[in-house]
């Protein structure tokens, strides 16, 4: 079994960051792709950012410029700095790990639990 355990997520202020952490335990062989998703009440879950194994990112138009994802693999580990947090990124914010896990090699999609974000005005 694969398991996500987040952390960083919290009440700030317009204009202010937060940093969430998800770090990936268990048997696993390798990671490919890390990445974050949030869903606002009454929303459908919505991508937020994403990186590859090489590196690679992607990143929802809304978030442009305000938001950085990052990976530590040694430490099986994706962030997400939030910058100029805005009302509208109120959310619980979820990471999603995909890779391969022992002992047979098989391939996982794993969620976090979800961490909240609250933007006050």
């Amino acid at each position: 079994q694969v398991q996500l355990v987040e952390s960083g997520g919290g009440l700030v202020q317009a204009g202010g960051s937060l940093r969430l952490s998800c770090a990936a335990s268990g048997n696993i062989f390798s990671i490919n792709a890390m990445g974050w998703y949030r869903q606002a009440p009454g929303k459908q879950r919505e991508l937020v950012a994403t990186i590859t194994s090489g590196g690679s990112t992607n990143y929802a138009d809304s978030v442009k410029g305000r938001f950085t994802i990052s990976r530590d693999n040694a430490k099986k580990t994706v962030y997400l700095q939030m910058n100029s947090l805005k009302p509208e990124d109120t959310a619980v914010y979820y990471c999603n790990v995909i890779g391969i896990r022992g002992p047979w090699g098989i391939e996982f999609n794993s969620w976090g639990q979800g961490t909240q974000v609250t933007v006050s005005s």
